[in-house]
């Protein structure tokens, strides 16, 4: 073999050491290149979309603060119309408080007047109410005197003698009192077998029938007993005791039969005998 072909396989025989190394090593250079270049590629990738979705989020947030730029041009303007509106009840307000015033003082002063008229025209009625009221306290006076006068009657008594005024009631009792013509003796009787003193007698309820306003009565006087029986309300129920005249008996005068009891009063002469025993004589029961 010669020198020439010696140093050929031997040059290709040394070759493929570092020929390997450099392959190698420009495969890993090209490996490092692709993978910077897909990190590049990937990262403008995210960039887009970070811009994209950045984007986004800027029409969003534009288009809410146009939305609310517009409500509150709104309620800008609804607040101008309620302060307006405002402004114009506080002035009308204000009027009308002037005017309540102002009617305020006219009713006073209306008021004011219509007292003083009303004081003038009582004090002038006063002076004419107080002759019409003598007037008619004169007048008063004459009816109450007919009227006890047409109350005031007389009637025939049980024994056929005319009887002096009769009273119906406790009212007219006072008034024949008053007139003094007689002796009267107020009382009430209760169904009892004891009698009871009325004036210068004693008299027992013996019966009282409420219904038919009758009733029946024991006079013990003179050591004698007299019975009255089924006598009505309002007759004149006489009788005589020692020192009577003929022409004025005793007169007994019920007012009202109730049960078991009657209200009425007893009569007597005036003459000296009757007043010493009615003065003598215990109260009625």
């Amino acid at each position: 073999m010669s020198e020439y072909e010696r140093s050929t396989v031997e040059s290709s025989a040394a070759a493929p050491r570092w020929v390997g190394l450099a392959v190698a090593a420009l495969g890993g250079i090209s490996l490092l290149g692709l993978g910077l270049g897909w990190s590049a590629l990937n990262q403008s990738k995210s960039v887009g979309s970070t811009a994209a979705a950045l984007k986004q989020q800027n029409d969003e947030l534009a288009q809410r603060l146009a939305k609310d730029d517009e409500q509150n041009q709104q309620l800008q303007s609804d607040l101008k119309v309620v302060t307006d509106k405002l402004n114009v009840t506080q002035e009308d307000l204000q009027k009308a408080r002037q005017q309540n015033k102002a009617s305020v003082a006219a009713y006073n002063k209306k008021l004011t007047g219509l007292a003083s008229n009303v004081n003038t025209q009582l004090a002038t009625k006063a002076s004419q109410d107080d002759v019409s009221k003598l007037g008619g306290d004169v007048n008063g006076v004459k009816s109450d005197l007919e009227d006890t006068k047409s109350k005031l009657e007389r009637a025939t008594g049980d024994m056929g003698v005319m009887s002096g005024l009769i009273a119906r009631n406790h009212d007219d009792l006072e008034e024949l009192k008053r007139k003094g013509d007689r002796n009267y003796f107020e009382f009430a009787l209760t169904k009892s077998k004891t009698p009871s003193r009325v004036g210068p007698v004693e008299i027992s309820l013996n019966k009282a029938d409420q219904k038919r306003s009758k009733y029946t009565v024991t006079v013990l006087a003179d050591d004698k007993s007299i019975e009255k029986k089924d006598k009505t309300v309002g007759e004149p129920v006489q009788f005589y005791i020692k020192g009577t005249a003929r022409y004025a008996p005793y007169e007994l005068v019920v007012f009202e039969v109730g049960k078991n009891q009657v209200t009425g009063y007893l009569s007597t002469p005036k003459s000296a005998g009757a007043a010493t025993a009615a003065s003598n004589a215990p109260a009625a029961q």
